[in-house]
């Protein structure tokens, strides 16, 4: 493994997940020798970094940031950008700026293969991704330089109660003690008095969707009908906004279901799934109610909310989506899937390009070889095992992805030269 000394290194943070995992990442990275610093943009951003030496506020408008941004990186010679997510404003602008200048761009997001792994590229993640660009034999090629087994998935991360609480918790910060931020703007269009009522309500309803996501989940699977799954997204989620052609959600549910209603055999069922952490600031329930009376499936429409996939995926038929990373999962069965958006694993080896009537008529089997290779490509590559918001979670992908960071190749580059890290070989707790 070939690492950048890092005694000449200067990353800067701007943006993370919601919780303390950006502010341990720079602990350890302060710990390798680098020096470390971090931008907040409002009180959440402040509240879970605590080194209060490395810590930058920005309170200027967005009209001031490029500028300011520009200072930043000459006034501390940064080598390095961190950030969550490449597509936000203030993300997307020092990207551009950072690339300009020759940096290394360090971006991390949600798992390409969640909940037990996360995503670290460099440069841009998702439609931005170099996955974009490279074809599976490419992937082949450089996987022949490595005889590793793909690494099986942990037990269980338990991130999705912390995400909510840690989400709840930022903005309540961002709320009530954002007096020295005057000028902050979320990068969506809900005000932040709005996503805290809506993250504190779907905490407290948590056990009730539970048990209301079990009933109906348990409807289908005593059914005993053939049936196939729409997998939805959150609408505001910047996968959804940035890299698809819809503007909403309703105008995919629009499209599937009326594919649904001229393609599938009339015995066969459509089951539209929520996006786990579906907030109700979309009414998704009822918009499914509205087209499935209005294409004459009404009693063939089934919606459940969130949760868990794999009971659900276990006896679908086909599987649509815009470009959610659940797909994976779908692959990984061998399941027929059809996406609508950019997404790194929409290659033509495994994605269908059929008409949707057509699709839910007779689908096209996935090349089931081809998936588990750019499965293990992923897996030895961008994908690392942990997580963001559980304390568990942290301590696992703190293990490794330090020194990834420190790298002078990227993941991918670094597979394809032969330099990549060893990896874990978690093992599945029973």
């Amino acid at each position: 493994m070939t690492t950048t000394p890092p005694d000449n290194r200067v990353f800067l943070f701007l943006q993370g997940p919601h919780g303390p995992f950006f502010n341990r990442l720079g602990k350890m990275l302060r710990a390798a020798g680098a020096d470390v610093w971090r931008v907040g943009f409002n009180a959440g951003d402040r509240a879970f970094w605590f080194h209060p030496r490395s810590y930058i506020p920005f309170r200027g408008t967005a009209e001031d940031w490029p500028q300011t941004f520009a200072g930043l990186l000459d006034d501390k010679r940064v080598t390095d950008i961190v950030l969550y997510g490449d597509t936000r404003p203030i993300h997307a602008s020092a990207v551009a700026e950072a690339r300009a200048r020759g940096l290394t761009i360090h971006v991390f997001e949600e798992g390409y293969m969640r909940p037990y792994w996360v995503t670290y590229e460099r440069g841009g993640t998702n439609g931005n991704s170099r996955l974009m660009e490279m074809t599976i034999p490419q992937m082949q090629s450089a996987l022949a330089k490595s005889d590793m087994e793909a690494p099986l998935p942990p037990g269980h991360w338990g991130d999705m109660r912390q995400h909510v609480f840690y989400g709840a918790l930022y903005h309540w910060f961002v709320m009530f003690r954002n007096g020295d931020y005057r000028n902050f703007r979320p990068h969506r269009d809900l005000p932040v008095t709005a996503e805290f009522a809506l993250y504190l309500k779907r905490l407290f309803l948590m056990p009730v969707q539970a048990v209301e996501r079990m009933l109906a989940t348990l409807r289908i699977r005593l059914g005993g009908f053939p049936y196939h799954l729409a997998l939805l997204q959150l609408e505001h989620d910047s996968s959804f906004q940035q890299h698809s052609p819809f503007n909403t959600m309703s105008d995919f549910l629009e499209l599937v279901i009326d594919g649904f209603a001229k393609g599938a055999p009339r015995h066969h069922h459509l089951v539209v799934k929520a996006h786990p952490l579906e907030d109700g600031r979309v009414p998704v329930r009822r918009e499914i109610k509205r087209l499935a009376k209005q294409y004459g499936v009404s009693n063939r429409v089934h919606f459940v909310r969130g949760g868990k996939l794999a009971q659900l995926l276990n006896d679908a038929r086909t599987a649509v989506t815009v470009n959610s990373t659940a797909g994976q999962q779908v692959l990984w069965r061998g399941i027929p899937l059809k996406v609508f958006g950019r997404a790194v694993y929409a290659k033509p080896e495994f994605v269908s390009d059929q008409p949707l009537p057509e699709f839910f008529a007779t689908p096209a089997r996935p090349d089931n070889k081809a998936y588990k290779d750019f499965r293990r490509y992923l897996l030895e590559t961008s994908q690392l095992p942990g997580g963001f918001y559980s304390a568990r979670g942290r301590r696992q992908l703190m293990r490794q992805v330090v020194d990834m960071m420190l790298m002078g190749e990227d993941p991918y580059a670094a597979l394809e030269s032969g330099t990549a890290a060893p990896r874990q070989q978690l093992r599945v707790v029973t």
